[in-house]
Parts: C-alpha cells; structure tokens; sequence
C-alpha cells in the first residue's frame, strides 16, 4: 500500500512540474564518451549519428567505419552526408558544419575485410580510446550470394567481437540484429536462440569455397529460411550470444525500419525499401496486383524511434547498470497494427487526394489476390500485357524500352515480399516496456519510443511527400500538374475498362450466337 501511494505521489509530483525541469540523463550518459559506428553511412546510421550530434553534443569523437566508394574516401564521403537535409536542423543548432566535422572523425576500413579493412595505427587508436561500439553495417538485401552475406553480415560481426576484445575502455558492444531472423518461432522473447547452423564453420567454408560452388549449395544450408539475410542475421546473433558472459553485449531487434515520424525531418528516407516502396509503386500505377493475405499485417518501426531505442538501451546498460536485459525487440505490433488492406487503402487516398506523384503510368488501383492463381491471372494481363504495350510504343517512337526491366524488379521485389506478407510472427516487447517506464517526462519526448499521439494518415503523407521530394526528386511545384495527370488518369482507366467490358460483352455475345442452331424453316423455306 505504501509503494502504491509512493508511486502515485510520484506521478503527481511529474505532471505538476515543467517538462524541462527533469533532467536528460540519457544525454549525460554520453558526456566525453568516445564511439565507434558501423553502417554510419547507411539508413539507419545516419539518423543514429544525427540523433547523437544533436542530443548529445558533449560526446567527445565519433568514429565512423567508412570505406572508399565511387572514387570518394571516407572525409569526402563524410562531408557529403552532412549535406543531406536530415542534418539541417543539427547544422543550423551547432552553427554549421564544421562543429559536427570536428566531432565525427572517419575511419577507412570494410566491415567485409579480413581485420576490417583498418590500418595498424587506426585499430591502435579504437583500442585505446573507444568505449561504446554500434555494430549497425549489413547488407540488407534480401537477395544477396551467400558468401558476400557472409562475409558481411556474420564474419563481419565475429571480427568486429574481436576487435571489442582489444578496446581498453569497452563499457558497451551493441549488435544491431533484426527481429526477422528467427522466422521459425512464431512468437519471438527477448532472449538469445540457437542459430540455423554453426555460424564459424560457415564463415571457414565460404573462406575456401569460390562462390559458385556456395550458390549452388545455398538452398541447402538455409533450410526453412527464405533468403540469405535472414540466415546470415541468425548466424551473427549466435556469434554475439557466445560473448555474452565475456562481453558488455547488448543485442537489439528493430522490425521493419520505415521512414522518420516526427524528428528530426518528418518523412524523410534515402531509400523506398519496405511499405513506401510498396505506396510508391502502386501510386506510379506500376503495382496493381499482390499476393497477399491483406487481412495480416507486418511489424514497422519508424527510424527515429529505432534510434531513440538505441540511445535508451545505452543509458540503461550503462548508468543503471542493467544487466539482465541483454535482447531487446523494438517493435510496433504488440501496441499497433496496421493491416495490409488498411495500408494500401491508406496510401491510394493519400496519393489519389493529397499527394499524387509525377508521371502517373495509370490510375493507381488494383488489389490484394488471396490466391496465386489470381494473382497470377493478374500480372498477365494487368502486368505483363501493358508493360509489353507499352515497351512496343516506346520502341516506334524511338526511344528505349523501360516497361519490362522495371517489371522485372517488380517480380523480384514480389518474391520477398510474398514471404512476409503470408505470414505473421509477434513479438514479445517487456523489456523496452520495463525501460520505457524508467523514463521521466523529459526524456519520454526526447527519445520517444511509443506510439503515443501518431496519426497514421499524417505519417504516411509525410512519408510520400518526402519520397516525392528526396528520392523521387519531384518537387512540390509540380504537385498541380500531378493533379491534372491524375485526373486525366481517371478518364483513361474508365474510358478504358468500358471499352473492355464492351469489347468482352460483344465477343461472348458473337460466341453465343454463332453457337446457336438455325431453325429448320430458314434452311428449308416454304
């Protein structure tokens, strides 16, 4: 009882008091600390690093794992990513970019190398002074050869571990997994699982095995597994949950990460993977059909939220000093579901009433089939028909046909997609509810990571628009000539359907009659 009216004076104690007059001990946590990122460059890192530069300011070096790319080195793609709106805000509080330069220093390594990539002084200097790693560098896709997944994904992790071996002042190692990597438990803990298979033995034969040899005993060594990703993902959990006992590892499982909900740029994303990909396509009219359970649903994660989750796991392992919370799942699906009707059907008004896009191929529409064989009779004629109509037209006129190449991707994209959209896992979330109720008031917006307040129509708006504008690259003055283009659209999928109706009425009714035997009277005239 007295615990009881403790809490509750509490409570009454935080609500009368100004949000600002509960300190941030989350950003206190990272006052003079030194960390060492992996996947810095990547859709994650970015909004992680821009999270830390603008939250925690008094962070001492930020160490970015960056390796040469398209004839760029590290500084020079560095400096490239602070142009990058997402950084606006940070830039116009530190007062430019030279304040986050000066912060942020990088490192030329490859997480796919033998020893990283890094050089003997550079590894020496890590050693010395870091003291939290975010190993966040993977390849994502869905599709990737074996031994490039791998050598990547899980003996990337295993010599990452060891370098945290070496590191003097480690306080903390955060693996950055996935909660779609043990797909064959249909009700994921946060707790450690055994891996598919002996992840040292795999990384020991990709090593001497050329990589044909590898894909053409892939679909062996994954077994149940969909697709390389996944098992690789499972592969390095296992490397992490060996170190458990000789390690200050933390292991955090994001869903599917989609763009940012509400910090620091609504919207925003550099990429059109997952559910955007999805509006994306079928506000283009490119996606009219799907295989698709559409009363299930998929677990999403906005990247700002991810984030924020990765700074409070860090707080909680470090300044409470936690340490039997070792798995945590961000995820969504426990508190919120969105089905996948309810997505399309949210993101065809948000595209048909408030956001049209550029260069509409047809009025977007379409659905969700729940067997193949619809779905199939769909793509021959809703797919494949128009996309070969539409080459041949291009090809008259001169120019280069682009139809099928893009339905080619199209059927790619179908083949992952299909996977997790017919099945549904959940996905057990105590131990960031346990850490969410430790927040103060402050820190609860700060690092926001609950659902409280979204607006799933404003989000999905935010997310179009900011497709529109940062990977479409169709500005907003345009949005009045998408109107018009849409409108027409509308008139040329009616105009259309009509004329095929007519079309099919008129062949049956030709069937019919031909079919139809002639009185004998007509034959045999009186």
């Amino acid at each position: 009882m007295t615990q009881v009216t403790n809490n509750r004076m509490t409570e009454i104690t935080a609500s009368s008091q100004n949000e600002q007059d509960f300190p941030d001990r989350i950003a206190a946590t990272f006052t003079n600390k030194v960390l060492f990122i992996t996947g810095g460059t990547g859709f994650m890192g970015k909004v992680l690093l821009e999270k830390f530069l603008r939250r925690c300011s008094d962070i001492d070096t930020i160490y970015l794992l960056v390796r040469n790319k398209k004839g760029k080195d590290p500084v020079q793609r560095i400096a490239e990513i602070f142009t990058s709106p997402l950084f606006d805000l940070v830039k116009k509080q530190r007062g430019g970019v030279k304040p986050l330069l000066k912060q942020v220093r990088p490192i030329l390594g490859d997480v796919s190398l033998p020893d990283l990539g890094i050089s003997k002084d550079d590894r020496q200097e890590l050693t010395e002074r870091v003291q939290i790693i975010y190993h966040c560098a993977a390849t994502i896709r869905f599709d990737e050869c074996l031994k490039k997944a791998v050598l990547l994904n899980t003996r990337g992790t295993k010599l990452m571990l060891q370098l945290a071996k070496e590191c003097k002042q480690l306080l903390l190692f955060i693996h950055m997994s996935t909660s779609y990597c043990h797909l064959h438990v249909k009700h994921l803990l946060e707790k450690p699982y055994d891996p598919p298979a002996d992840p040292h033995n795999i990384i020991k034969c990709v090593e001497w095995m050329d990589e044909d040899v590898i894909e053409s005993i892939t679909d062996k060594l994954l077994g149940n597994l969909p697709n390389t990703y996944a098992f690789t993902k499972a592969l390095s959990e296992g490397l992490v949950n060996e170190q458990m006992d000789k390690l200050p590892v933390v292991i955090l499982r994001p869903s599917i990460v989609i763009p940012i909900w509400r910090e620091p740029l609504p919207g925003w994303t550099d990429n059109i993977n997952g559910p955007t990909g999805l509006l994306i396509g079928a506000g283009k009219g490119v996606i009219r059909t799907m295989f698709c359970d559409d009363s299930g649903y998929a677990d999403y994660l906005p990247v700002d939220v991810a984030a924020n989750g990765v700074l409070v796991g860090t707080w909680n392992f470090i300044s409470n000093n936690d340490r039997t919370r070792r798995v945590f799942h961000l995820t969504s699906s426990a508190e919120i579901k969105v089905s996948w009707r309810e997505l399309i059907e949210l993101g065809r008004k948000i595209i048909q009433e408030k956001m049209p896009l550029n260069g509409v191929v047809w009025y977007p529409g379409g659905s969700m089939k729940k067997t193949r064989f619809a779905h199939n009779i769909a793509m021959f004629l809703f797919h494949l028909v128009p996309a070969l109509f539409l080459d041949f037209i291009l090809i008259c006129t001169g120019h280069k046909p682009v139809l099928m190449r893009v339905q080619r991707r199209v059927n790619k994209g179908f083949e992952v997609f299909e996977y997790y959209a017919n099945n549904t896992w959940e996905f057990s979330n105590e131990n960031g509810l346990a850490i969410r109720a430790m927040l103060n008031p402050r820190e609860r917006q700060l690092y926001k990571i609950d659902g409280d307040g979204v607006d799933l129509e404003a989000y999905f708006t935010d997310c179009i628009h900011a497709a529109r504008l940062y990977i479409l690259k169709e500005t907003d003055d345009t949005i009045p000539a998408a109107r018009r283009h849409m409108k027409v659209m509308w008139w040329v999928d009616k105009i259309s359907k009509t004329l095929i109706i007519i079309l099919f009425m008129w062949l049956l009714s030709k069937l019919f009659f031909s079919t139809l035997p002639i009185p004998s009277y007509f034959m045999h005239p009186k």
